[in-house]
């Protein structure tokens, strides 16, 4: 095979391909194991695809289930993939085959029906000889790799030819063996022609327990990776994760089945999936006979399963039941029996399959066992389709303990069953629970709840006030994505008309929208002052603190002087009112404006105070905002390794809530940038742009842009930078955003300007933000100018300039508490000190820097202050003579152009145009004093 057969490496498999690595390189024979879906053909493709890049043969069998009852299938499939291998001597089909004796020809050309078989059959003797001849002659010709594919359904016959061939292969031929569990049958699917469980066969080989290699789960970033792999909605991580289990096959067709229901991830909550991912769930669910699908039923129905629960509501055999299903790999049970479903789709797909009498008779006989009357009143109301006001009233007192103890995702499911338990003739009574249950959801980020409530509800004589709150709910479960919710919007406004304290939280929620969704902070901020002052004329302190905590950030944005104090209205609001959380609060806020101001010790003391309350009795919405607001801060303070912990918290709580991941994947490519590595942190912008895009997201998409181009800058890739940059200007002009200070995409555009010669453009850029930031007293945003304008003075001809602007830089951005940007700017000295032909001064900038970086654990900025200290993105060699007359740009395009490009390829390698090329050229002639390419060559040779 040629590796254009094989696959790009599978995603979340680096570490396991390294290890099969090691084992076939110390035992010579490998297992692959795992549920089918988990990806063992990928693993195996790109060890395949390795093997073949270092010029090894290899032979690939791949037997499906059919060729299970076709006896020597297997065999004659391998023969044929031999058979393909090139030829190195004479012979009709190349030396493996033709150089086999007459008798051993004869088996094999019985076995592949190219002759006749005798009553009798082949000669078993001569195939077994033929089988194992043929592998040490592939051995014999170099290094090779055998890898079987689908080693349950290789036929029995072909099974022991194998067998005995392996036995006598010589160590030069190492074989990888890809099997499922025998649970699984003898393909696990039956789209792809399983046929059930089958019975356990002897092993082609005698595998040691190093010889076996499970293949895991991917993890939820990992399934992040995966769905952007495929052109999947990213946004959906974390809930296609849980809902899969990290299988990769049932991740894809869970994306595929969300992506083209065309799903908010908002309302993915509630799984409502059907085809190809409802199908791979049963073919799974599909490994073990009915009656423990029976008992898998009532686990699926319990809150908090196990197999004494589930033994005590009417299965004697649930521990063996159990047992079968978690070799399977369909559950894991714990020491104390808790059962834990492998995949959410699995008991979804359960109770979906299930008729209302099984699901009826599950609730019932739960109802009488489980221990937490919470549980058992849940039970009774899901046994019968009868509405009764008096469960009703029973499960919505339920609703309000769960409430009490802190399970809000219970809170809302119970306050919605209660609601739907109340009889149509108590209407009233009914449209009041409703309104409670889309309340409870929103405070559980429970879209889906929300939204059941709320079209039951508009579907009833209900007044417009309760409509309205039951909109509300929808909008506020709708997290980073407003932008399919406009109908929504519309119907709340005008069922507000005359009620001020609902029209100011309508106006709240607009608000949000105008700027997340529309990007427009103008029309944020007007809706926030309507709304404060609406909230403000009812006594509605709380709605109003929210209305000018959002005012205040849109000051900021618009570079209001005025945002400081509005900001301090709103805090005096809160410490009056104690909201519930700390999402979107003035406190929170305040922590930002400190961020912003890089006042970050006080940033950070204030997260610090906040964090222990807010893990013990805030919403996981709380402790992802405030985990990302520490990454952003440590990473700024150069506190690497808290950096990467807390961006790590925030991604890890985010994925587990399945909620939108592209702020906690923006945190952590910031994290990434400061302490780990540029290209994981390229990674992570990429995956946060690309979920903040698919949200309609204009505030993050924006910062991971920036997050992007800065990375792709320092890394040396100018081109790309610039493009990505020139995106977020685009974006942040079209927000009119005004403060430098929230996003500083200025001093980073301007420097990639000057890498590729725009000089006047990166001149005005700095010219046009230095004002503002005076204005607005941003001391660090000026210091950053500073920089991007010594890299400009330097590539204009002004290194001694340069050098000064830039000792004085790093020494205020040590003083401002900012080791990052000292080491930064002190790397960009060095460079200047190296055009200078100052290289001990150069050295000493160099090592100043990587001491920096080594006390921080800055670890990509310490391997940038340990190279030469000629920009990535110039890769050039030291220059001297007439050469140090040209800038460092200039230089580039002379090295390109001696080396044979034309005007337009050197424009399209430098992001240039032809005509800059031109005019850049003419001075490069005169500068050099040469008058043609030859010419030019020779000098850049001299």
């Amino acid at each position: 095979m040629t590796s254009a057969a094989y696959r790009a490496e599978p995603v979340g498999r680096a570490e396991l391909l390294a290890r099969l690595d090691r084992v076939l390189s110390t035992g010579g024979r490998a297992l692959l194991t795992g549920p089918p879906g988990v990806g063992k053909t990928e693993v195996a493709l790109s060890a395949a695809a390795r093997a073949e890049a270092r010029g090894e043969t290899v032979l690939w069998l791949a037997a499906l289930p059919a060729d299970r009852g076709i006896p020597g299938a297997a065999a004659a499939a391998l023969i044929a993939s031999v058979a393909a291998l090139p030829a190195q001597g004479p012979g009709p089909e190349g030396d493996v085959l033709a150089d086999l004796p007459g008798p051993q020809r004869a088996a094999v050309a019985m076995l592949c029906r190219e002759a006749p078989m005798p009553d009798g059959g082949w000669d078993p003797v001569a195939l077994r000889l033929a089988i194992a001849r043929i592998l040490r002659t592939v051995a014999a010709r170099g290094p090779a790799l055998l890898v079987l594919d689908g080693v349950q359904c290789i036929d029995p016959a072909s099974a022991d030819l194998l067998r005995f061939a392996l036995r006598l292969a010589p160590p030069g031929l190492r074989a990888v063996a890809v099997d499922i569990p025998a649970a699984y049958g003898t393909g696990g699917d039956p789209s792809d022609g399983g046929t059930g469980p089958r019975a356990t066969a002897e092993p082609l080989w005698e595998p040691s327990e190093a010889d076996v290699l499970n293949v895991p789960p991917l993890q939820a970033d990992e399934i992040a990776e995966l769905l952007i792999h495929h052109r999947l909605p990213a946004r959906m991580a974390g809930r296609i994760h849980k809902a899969s289990g990290g299988n990769p096959r049932l991740a894809l067709a869970v994306g595929r089945s969300l992506a083209d229901a065309r799903t908010p991830v908002h309302h993915a909550e509630s799984l409502s999936l059907s085809g190809r991912a409802r199908d791979l769930a049963r073919a799974l669910l599909g490994a073990v006979p009915p009656d423990v699908r029976a008992t898998l039923l009532l686990a699926a129905l319990a809150l908090r399963p196990s197999a004494s629960l589930i033994r005590r509501a009417g299965r004697p055999t649930a521990e063996a039941d159990l047992a079968a299903a978690e070799r399977a790999s369909l559950i894991r049970l714990t020491e104390d029996g808790t059962v834990a479903f492998s995949a959410g789709l699995l008991p979804s797909t359960l109770v979906h399959d299930a008729c209302w009498t099984e699901r009826s008779s599950g609730h019932a006989a739960l109802a009488g066992v489980v221990d937490d009357p919470v549980e058992a009143v849940r039970h009774r109301a899901l046994a019968t389709d009868v509405p009764d006001e008096g469960l009703a009233a029973e499960v919505s007192a339920a609703a309000e303990t769960a409430r009490r103890r802190g399970n809000s995702t219970l809170a809302a499911e119970l306050a919605l069953l209660a609601a739907e338990s109340t009889p149509g003739l108590h209407g009233p009574q009914r449209i009041a629970r409703l309104v409670d249950a889309a309340e409870e959801a929103a405070r559980a980020a429970r879209a889906d709840l929300a939204m059941r409530a709320a079209t039951d509800l508009l579907a009833r004589d209900a007044s417009p006030a309760d409509r309205v709150r039951a909109r509300l709910a929808v909008l506020d479960t709708a997290g980073q994505g407003l932008t399919d919710l406009d109908e929504i919007y519309v119907h709340a406004m005008e069922d507000s008309e005359g009620d001020t304290a609902l029209r100011a939280a309508v106006q709240l929620r607009l608000a949000v929208k105008y700027v997340l969704a529309d990007g427009d902070p103008v029309r944020s901020r007007a809706a926030a002052v309507e709304s404060a002052a609406l909230a403000a004329s009812v006594g509605d302190r709380a709605t109003a603190a929210k209305a000018l905590t959002v005012q205040a950030r849109m000051d900021r944005v618009l570079g209001s002087p005025d945002a400081e104090r509005v900001l301090a209205e709103a805090r005096a609001l809160e410490r009056v009112e104690r909201p519930l959380g700390v999402r979107n609060a003035a406190q929170i806020l305040t922590i930002r404006h400190a961020m912003f101001d890089d006042r970050l010790t006080d940033a950070r003391d204030q997260l610090g105070a906040l964090l222990p309350l807010v893990e013990r009795r805030g919403s996981v919405e709380d402790a992802i905002e405030l985990f990302r607001t520490l990454a952003e801060v440590e990473a700024r303070r150069g506190q690497c390794s808290a950096a990467l912990a807390h961006a790590g918290r925030s991604l890890a709580l985010t994925l587990e809530a399945g909620l939108s991941p592209g702020p906690a994947w923006y945190a952590l490519a910031l994290a990434e940038t400061a302490g780990g590595s540029f290209a994981r942190a390229a990674s992570y912008a990429r995956r946060s742009a690309q979920a903040s895009e698919e949200e309609g997201d204009h505030v993050f998409l924006s910062r991971s842009l920036y997050a992007l181009g800065r990375v792709q800058l320092l890394s040396g890739d100018v081109a790309t930078a610039l493009e990505t940059l020139r995106r977020v200007q685009t974006g942040e002009h079209a927000q009119a955003t005004v403060d430098p200070s929230m996003l500083r995409w200025h001093e980073e555009l301007a420097e990639a300007l000057v890498a590729v010669d725009a000089l006047d453009e990166a001149e005005a850029l700095l010219a046009d933000v230095r004002p503002v930031a005076d204005r607005l007293g941003r001391t660090t945003v000026l210091l950053g100018c500073d920089r991007a304008h010594a890299v400009l003075l330097a590539a204009s001809g002004c290194p001694d300039e340069a050098a000064s602007l830039l000792t004085e830089v790093a020494e205020r951005y040590g003083a401002a508490g900012l080791p990052l940007e000292r080491g930064r700017a002190l790397i960009t000295l060095a460079r200047v000190e190296r055009r200078r032909r100052r290289r001990s001064a150069a050295a000493s900038a160099l090592q100043a820097a990587a001491a920096v970086f080594e006390r921080a654990g800055a670890t990509p900025w310490l391997a940038l202050a340990t190279e030469s200290p000629t920009p990535p993105a110039e890769t050039v060699p030291p220059r001297g003579g007439a050469l140090s007359a040209l800038t460092d740009a200039e230089l580039r395009l002379a090295r390109l152009v001696g080396q044979g490009a034309s005007n337009q390829e050197a424009a399209a390698k430098l992001y240039l145009s032809v005509k800059t090329v031109e005019a850049r050229l003419t001075r490069i002639y005169q500068k050099l004093d040469v008058r043609s390419r030859a010419q030019l060559a020779t000098a850049l040779n001299s």
